[in-house]
């Protein structure tokens, strides 16, 4: 939509970041569980995966197209002016191990946009990339770094165990989640354990979840589809059954003769106490400041999935909030203590698999991907 006249931002204020207690070592915690989840499957695959988000089920190559004229409020950083980037996709499921498809959990997109100038975060000086990471939800599974880490904890003891019995366990969440948003609710938990519908993902709205700086202001990140070959999938069943890369053969199937496009939107913040920075798990009020669009993203007609596609992106590239411009920093503790996950789990990919993991220069670095 287009922007409201009635919207005042409020610039940052580095009162409004609070680090928590004992933070340094929650970060050392989740770190180290992070690298429990790795170490893991790669004692069992002989390949190095991402501790979250291992499987991936599209990867296409698209371009961003920032909107001309915009609010000044919203021409900010990457959108400060009307532009085309070269941009990569990755979409994905949040477990950090290679499951059967039925095990049906959240979706993820990650979006990278290649060609961006301006000045960079700490760790991104020398890259010309903007990372989105995006999942399909509105909030955080977590409110706060502590607790983000002490449900990993959980996840790691699950790690590549018992597919059959999550199998088992995600058919009996996805019937308790139905009977949840029958009475119109919604359930996070339930989702993350296995209670995904088993739905289209080319038909999900997607959500940083957690806020980045947006020039002066804050702000969160929506990517919602808006041409019908996308809208049509929403809510749109896959049959997954005895189809363990269901969800990427029916990716793969849209893109062998459609293309897609998305709206991304921003949403600015402007009341710290309705909107808070430290609270990832508080959804932020679309009527006190609704998504706007500042940008689109479109895919043509491609092939989303290959071996080689597969060795470039997946193998050669990460997808990080921290590649960003300074006028995108990542904001709130979720935030600040995946930063050195994020370069953990790099290092730990590139050393296993002895393939670099870089950031791209320019689109021509994909050709034949």
């Amino acid at each position: 939509m287009t922007a409201p006249a009635t919207i005042h931002p409020i610039p940052y204020q580095p009162a409004f970041e609070v680090p928590e207690e004992d933070e340094a070592q929650t970060t050392f915690e989740l770190k180290d569980t992070m690298h429990q989840i790795s170490a893991k499957t790669f004692e069992d695959g002989s390949r190095a995966i991402r501790s979250v988000h291992a499987k991936t089920h599209g990867l296409l190559l698209g371009e961003l197209t920032v909107l001309d004229g915009l609010p000044p409020a919203y021409a900010q950083g990457l959108f400060a002016q009307a532009a085309t980037y070269p941009a990569v996709v990755r979409l994905s499921t949040t477990p950090g191990d290679i499951l059967p498809d039925d095990v049906s959990t959240p979706r993820g997109m990650a979006v990278k946009v290649i060609g961006v100038p301006g000045e960079r975060v700490e760790g991104s000086e020398g890259d010309v990339t903007q990372d989105f990471v995006t999942v399909n939800g509105p909030v955080f599974s977590a409110p706060t770094a502590k607790k983000f880490a002490g449900n990993a904890k959980l996840l790691a003891s699950t790690t590549d165990k018992g597919p059959n019995l999550k199998r088992l366990f995600s058919a009996v969440a996805r019937g308790a989640e139905k009977a949840v948003e029958a009475v119109g609710g919604e359930s996070a938990t339930l989702k993350a354990l296995g209670g995904h519908p088993e739905t289209h993902p080319l038909g999900e709205t997607f959500y940083s979840q957690v806020p980045i700086l947006y020039g002066p202001y804050m702000a969160k990140v929506q990517i919602a589809p808006v041409v019908p070959e996308l809208t049509e999938l929403k809510d749109a069943p896959v049959d997954l059954a005895d189809k363990p890369d269901g969800l990427r053969d029916a990716v793969v199937g849209h893109f062998a003769s459609k293309g897609g496009e998305w709206e991304v939107r921003i949403q600015l913040c402007t009341d710290i106490d309705k909107m808070p920075i430290e609270d990832a798990s508080k959804e932020w009020p679309e009527d006190e400041s609704p998504y706007v669009t500042v940008a689109r993203l479109r895919a043509a007609p491609q092939q989303a999935y290959s071996e080689e596609r597969a060795r470039r992106i997946d193998e050669g590239m990460q997808f990080n909030p921290w590649h960003a411009l300074a006028a995108h920093r990542p904001l709130g503790s979720i935030m600040r203590v995946r930063k050195e996950v994020y370069a953990m789990s790099k290092r730990f990919r590139a050393e296993r698999n002895g393939v670099p993991v870089q950031e791209p220069k320019n689109i021509e670095a994909l050709e034949g991907a």
